[in-house]
């Protein structure tokens, strides 16, 4: 297989650079707290995010980033998305298949890291592992950014990666960087910017169209062999205004908001696992080789 470096004409210098992100707008809750800087009028009783704006401390990469997303990702531009590729008549291959053909996509402009992608996704997993999670559950960590093989099909990286939002309805102010939205098409939809929308109060979040990305992608790969927890993992880990900022509650329905503490679950080991030690991934292949057949059949269709 040929190496198929970042697009050098996209915002994003690394992939990375989005995850390093979502660090910064939502630190691990169980970490401990950094030593406070001094601040002119500081006042004990409020919350330090108060005091910090972090969409002025972004990248300019990663503001470039989110214009484009929040420019582009339309209703209609989700629904076409999912006609091209929920067909799923791409290829087939086996999961451990999958994730070396993921190992094409280089980051050829992350100097500190020579980690392939297929390590990356055994960090996750390993760590879920240790902390004697579900076998299930360590499987969902494996795969959950597998998704991520659309850059290798030529999808831009707005289309691929960020945290995700609701389309066809009002766009919640909790979504970063949410003035980026007035140069979306669907800000000047009325039918689009009530607080519902085209939805129904409790319909459900299979019934929205959130915008498109590799979380969808790989949901619907695996929906026929992961259990309902894993899956909705999957196809929420970048839905951030809704696990971490509760938006959204009114399209709920009630199964949505029993699976919403699974993927609060799932989002530590998703933000806060990766580290520059290598996991040996001969060592590791025979375990995930036997997991991968606990669910999975040899081929699935991507």
């Amino acid at each position: 297989m040929s190496p198929v470096s970042l697009a050098k004409d996209q915002p994003l210098q690394s992939l990375d650079e989005v995850e390093d992100f979502f660090k910064e707008r939502y630190p691990d809750p169980s970490a401990p707290p950094p030593a406070r800087k001094p601040v002119v009028g500081y006042a004990p009783d409020k919350q330090e995010n108060e005091f910090r704006n972090y969409e002025a401390d972004a990248r300019p990469t990663v503001r470039e980033f989110y214009r484009l997303n929040h420019q582009f990702q339309t209703r209609d531009f989700v629904l076409a998305k999912k006609k091209e590729f929920l067909g799923l008549n791409r290829l087939q291959m086996g999961v451990w298949e999958a994730a070396e053909y993921l190992n094409q996509l280089v980051d050829d402009s992350d100097p500190d890291t020579d980690m392939s992608q297929l390590e990356h996704l055994l960090q996750t997993a390993e760590q879920i592992r240790r902390d004697g999670q579900p076998r299930w559950m360590i499987l969902t960590g494996f795969v959950h950014d597998l998704g991520k093989i659309l850059c290798l099909w030529g999808e831009p990286q707005w289309a691929v990666v960020g945290d995700t939002f609701a389309t066809g309805c009002a766009y919640d102010p909790r979504i970063v960087f949410p003035r980026f939205f007035e140069a979306n098409p669907d800000f000047k939809n009325p039918a689009y910017q009530t607080k519902l929308g085209i939805y129904q109060e409790g319909c459900g979040l299979d019934a929205v169209d959130i915008s498109w990305g590799h979380d969808e992608y790989i949901y619907q790969v695996c929906k026929n062999y992961l259990p309902e927890e894993g899956l909705a993992m999957l196809r929420y880990h970048s839905f951030y205004p809704w696990h971490r900022e509760g938006a959204y509650d009114y399209l709920c329905n009630a199964r949505d908001r029993e699976l919403l503490p699974w993927v609060k679950r799932f989002n530590p080991y998703d933000l806060y696992t990766k580290s520059h030690t290598k996991p040996d991934v001969k060592a590791l292949k025979p375990f995930y080789d036997e997991l991968i057949r606990e669910y999975f059949p040899e081929k699935i269709r991507w």
